[in-house]
């Protein structure tokens, strides 16, 4: 979710270029963490991120990253760190509460606006024209697009200008309410660098540990992160 929105005005010619293509926008008020999809996904992980919480309204939690072992078990490679969740901590998200959503989610894309670490995974370095749209009546919504300010075709003051976020400096897309997209479920949800403080939804963590995960996932071990409370977090380890 949102960490800040900051208005730039530069005038230039528009552009449209999705990161990916626009799912369809679904009204229905259901909960995308909780699928057959994200079960599946679960199951074929050789890397999970888990991140744990002490209760559903705690903001501060543990993030551990786990590779699979030849026998099928997992072996930790990373953490235990500390992670920052949303202010109204952790369960089901909406686009109109500070909530990180809880369930496994696939992770397939990341992005900044330094350059690329050194990440396995599609790393777009994002410059002055892209946003996340947080639009909810936007039929783009929760996807990234490009586009100069004033010639978007969705409400810039409801989305985030991606590259005036300095926590934004590194950031991993949680695959939540993506496919298909469910509008007014929430939108923007990402692994990103830490203020020290709870987030808008988003889990972030310290720059030191961005840069290793950023290095570390790999779209061969169809990486995902699993958020949930205590040992629910740990589910896709079973």
């Amino acid at each position: 979710m949102r960490s800040h929105i900051v208005a730039v005005g530069i005038a230039a010619a528009a552009l449209l270029i999705p990161l990916a293509a626009t799912a369809p926008i679904q009204a229905a008020p259901v909960d995308p963490s909780i699928s057959s999809t994200a079960q599946a996904r679960a199951s074929s992980a050789a890397q999970v991120i888990t991140v744990s919480v002490p209760s559903r309204g705690s903001t501060v939690g543990t993030l551990e990253a786990w590779k699979v072992r030849p026998d099928g078990s997992f072996r930790r490679v990373l953490g235990p760190v500390t992670a920052y969740v949303g202010t109204d901590g952790v369960g089901k998200a909406s686009e109109y509460r500070s909530r990180t959503p809880r369930g496994v989610f696939g992770v397939t894309e990341t992005f900044g606006r330094s350059r690329n670490p050194g990440a396995h995974l599609p790393y777009r370095q994002v410059g002055p024209y892209d946003w996340w749209v947080s639009d909810v009546g936007s039929s783009a919504y929760n996807t990234l697009q490009t586009c100069a300010p004033g010639t978007c075709s969705f409400s810039t003051g409801a989305s985030e200008h991606l590259s005036t976020i300095s926590l934004y400096d590194y950031a991993i897309v949680i695959d939540y309410n993506r496919d298909p997209v469910v509008a007014g479920a929430g939108s923007a949800f990402f692994l990103h660098v830490s203020a020290g403080e709870p987030t808008q939804g988003c889990v972030s963590v310290s720059r030191n540990t961005m840069r290793k995960l950023l290095r570390w996932l790999k779209p061969s071990r169809d990486p995902v992160i699993s958020i949930g409370v205590g040992d629910k977090a740990y589910a896709p380890l079973n």
